[in-house]
């Protein structure tokens, strides 16, 4: 991090503290002093002694102020005109993985989310562009991978926010993960362990302790994940040729409570992935290699490993009347592309070990004041310095002319690049409340990327709530959107070296993504029916300029970002809830066309053929899927006994046909079951146990066919496995 960020975080950090010290001690709050009352005659008598001693502040409890000060960071952030969808700790277990299930499926479990190869998500046909934030602070993005950094067993609710977003949310923008973290406050003293294992090798012990000791709290998890099935099988075959991966997850959130109304929280986290690519067999090379001219392509040795490690050390509370919260922090994460030389040589023509780097640091400060009575005026700053670097040793094929190989006889190249991005933002924002029934809130958000070049851009909001009866609720919504590039590019430097061998593309010009700007429209109504139903409605439409997209181009699971000239992207959602007695249930479905018109950035990734047709011509997006739809139900027999269902359907994502990405995939459709117990034994307590069946049906369907816009290869949904988790809590 730059110095002067440094300098200015830490003096707006550290200069809150002593503030809030001055101020309660030079003005309690009346609502927290109590007389001194003892059995003692002399503290009760009136004399004039007794009345100067100084009043004794009531301890509240440190879940109280635990509570309250949640209560108080929420109002930071509002979600007036967005469209959101809870799900909570209820709704976790329910899954048929429960708290075993990765944190990319439970957030499938939303409206308009559509699943893809690589654990990827896509939101309201967006590629990627998910905001992270644990407990209202946001995680800087860390390189593309396919490995999971956040574990499932952290989370007390996650919220999906999307739509037109308040002035608050900015940089990613397709949609906003919220994470609300267990806390040792609200947990006791104690901690769990267990195990889920079974079909595909698999393997994931874990173990979480937490906690509270007068004004500190914790809670730390963590987990080992080892299977057969770390990436999706390229093939149909239930068994994938080389695809180990082992995985170490942990995560922990420390709390200390300086006073009744500040709170000094650090929370950290570590991932480190590792993955076998698996291969798909009966492949025909390409290139000759010395003398050998045949190579099994089940027999490929390609990895990939992935390392992020996070910390955020956060000061929240209160001064005055105005909620706060100041953060600072950091996140690295490292890829590291491993071929296997000669088989790659032969197949693509290069065999590039790849090492990618990136360290981000962040200011983020946020601030509520009410007003007027009916005012809430929310205002901050963010800055984030980011800093990305990666180097390659390729070796490749001398190539003629006309590309063919020249030699069979491979050379080393070695590129490197660096990029330095600087993001800096502020807004300011009014919730209004207009009587009874009526909520406005409208704001300004300013925000300027400095990388290859400089770009800004103010984005006026606005988004209104209608409390049309007691039981339905209309909300609608304008943002203006900036969505800076990913700092992982391929420069015009690195392209150049690769003139004359086989791994040589065509140069067309501008080789630096552009920052998206988009207009995007959002009208839902929700209602709920009695005590037990909710039914939710939302329309939304964006138009788009300079619109974002990534792909796969090469045989490393790494990411290009390319920029199309124009972009619009409509959809319809629509979600059906139900909670009464032992039944929860929930229904989704989705419509959506995401369109984009004329390749301007990193063309090099493009067939010229293709980019003549996508200059003058709308296509789909590769990620583009028509029909999404998820739904789950649960019922619990007794306390102790639950029976669920999910299931997953999509019709479709893109593949390569008259056109580019002209034709859908075939529709897929998942079903998972589950069942899980309760054992009670006198002298060890309670067992939890459960038995999930994933894809119950057994039912082969393609995520990707290996062709369209940036599709590297094909990947094929889960087959069916059966797996069984135990767990045990403990108190001390």
């Amino acid at each position: 991090m730059k110095r002067t960020l440094l300098a200015l975080s830490l003096a707006v950090a550290l200069g809150a503290a002593p503030a809030v010290f001055a101020q309660t001690a030079a003005t309690p709050d009346t609502s927290t002093v109590a007389p001194s009352s003892s059995g003692g005659g002399s503290d009760t008598d009136s004399t004039s002694a007794t009345r100067n001693k100084p009043a004794k502040v009531k301890q509240l409890s440190a879940v109280d102020v635990t509570a309250a000060l949640d209560q108080a960071r929420n109002s930071l952030s509002p979600d007036t005109g967005s469209s959101q969808y809870v799900i909570d700790q209820k709704a976790i277990q329910a899954m048929p993985l429960g708290d075993s299930t990765p944190l990319n499926q439970v957030v499938l479990q939303a409206p308009g989310v559509v699943q893809d190869s690589y654990g990827q998500l896509h939101v309201r046909g967006d590629h990627a562009n998910l905001q992270y934030r644990i407990n209202g602070v946001m995680l800087p993005e860390s390189i593309s991978g396919f490995g999971q950094a956040l574990d499932t067993r952290m989370i007390q609710s996650v919220t999906l926010l999307d739509g037109a977003l308040p002035a608050q949310y900015g940089e990613r923008t397709a949609a906003v993960v919220d994470i609300t973290t267990k806390s040792g406050h609200d947990l006791g003293n104690g901690g769990s362990v267990g195990i889920t294992g079974g079909s595909f090798g698999t393997v994931n012990p874990n173990a979480s302790i937490w906690g509270s000791n007068d004004r500190w709290s914790y809670f730390l998890t963590a987990n080992y994940l080892e299977n057969d099935v770390g990436i999706e099988n390229p093939t149909s075959s239930r068994k994938p040729i080389h695809d180990r991966t082992n995985q170490v997850k942990a995560f922990g959130d420390i709390s200390y409570l300086i006073n009744n109304d500040t709170r000094l929280s650090f929370i950290f986290g570590a991932a480190n992935n590792r993955f076998q690519i698996p291969n798909n067999p009966n492949q025909q090379p390409q290139f000759g290699y010395l003398d050998t001219v045949n190579f099994n392509s089940a027999n490929l040795n390609d990895r990939q490993n992935e390392q992020t490690r996070f910390g955020t050390l956060s000061l929240q509370g209160k001064l005055g009347d105005t909620a706060y919260q100041v953060s600072l922090g950091q996140r690295y994460s490292g890829l590291q592309y491993i071929p296997d030389d000669i088989g790659d040589l032969m197949f693509t023509g290069v065999a590039g070990n790849i090492n990618q780097s990136d360290r981000a640091s962040t200011l983020q400060a946020d601030f509520s004041t009410p007003w007027g009575g009916t005012h809430t005026l929310r205002y901050g700053i963010y800055g984030n310095f980011d800093k990305a670097t990666t180097n390659t040793n390729s070796l490749v094929f001398p190539a003629n002319p006309d590309g063919s190989q020249a030699s069979t006889v491979p050379f080393n190249i070695f590129t490197s690049s660096n990029i330095t991005a600087k993001t800096w933002a502020a807004y300011v924002q009014d919730e209004w409340n207009i009587g009874d029934n009526w909520t406005l809130n409208y704001g300004l958000r300013g925000d300027s990327y400095e990388a290859a070049r400089t770009e800004s851009q103010l984005s006026p909001r606005v988004g209104v709530v209608w409390q049309a009866t007691d039981s339905t609720t209309v909300h609608a919504g304008y943002s203006r959107y900036f969505t800076p590039p990913a700092t992982e590019l391929i420069s015009s430097k690195n392209i150049d070296a690769f003139a004359n061998t086989t791994n040589a593309v065509q140069d067309y010009g501008n080789n630096t993504p552009l920052a998206e700007r988009s207009n995007y429209y959002d009208l839902g109504v929700q209602q709920t029916i009695g005590s037990a139903w909710t039914v939710g409605l939302d329309a939304y439409y964006r138009d788009v300029s300079r619109l974002q997209d990534e792909g796969q181009f090469g045989t490393a699971l790494v990411y290009s970002t390319f920029n199309y000239k124009y972009g619009r992207v409509r959809g319809l959602e629509f979600s059906l809830n139900y909670d009464s007695g032992p039944i929860t249930a929930y229904f989704n479905m989705a419509y959506n066309r995401a369109m984009g018109k004329d390749v301007i950035t990193s063309q090099y990734n493009f067939a010229p053929a293709e980019l003549a047709y996508i200059a003058d011509n709308w296509i789909h997006l590769d990620h583009d899927q028509k029909l999404t739809s998820s739904g789950g139900i649960s019922y619990a027999f007794a306390d102790n006994t639950k029976v669920g269902a999910n299931y997953l359907f999509g019709s479709g994502l893109r593949e390569e046909g008259l056109v580019p990405n002209g034709r859908s995939l075939p529709y897929y459709f998942q079903l998972n079951l589950s069942v899980s117990h309760d054992f009670n034994f006198d002298s060890t307590g309670t067992f939890h146990t459960q038995l999930a069946l994933i894809n119950a049906l057994d039912r082969t369907y393609e995520l990707r066919s290996g062709t369209g816009v940036g599709v590297g290869a094909p990947q094929y949904g889960p087959r069916r496995g059966v797996y069984l988790s135990l767990q045990k809590d403990f108190s001390f």
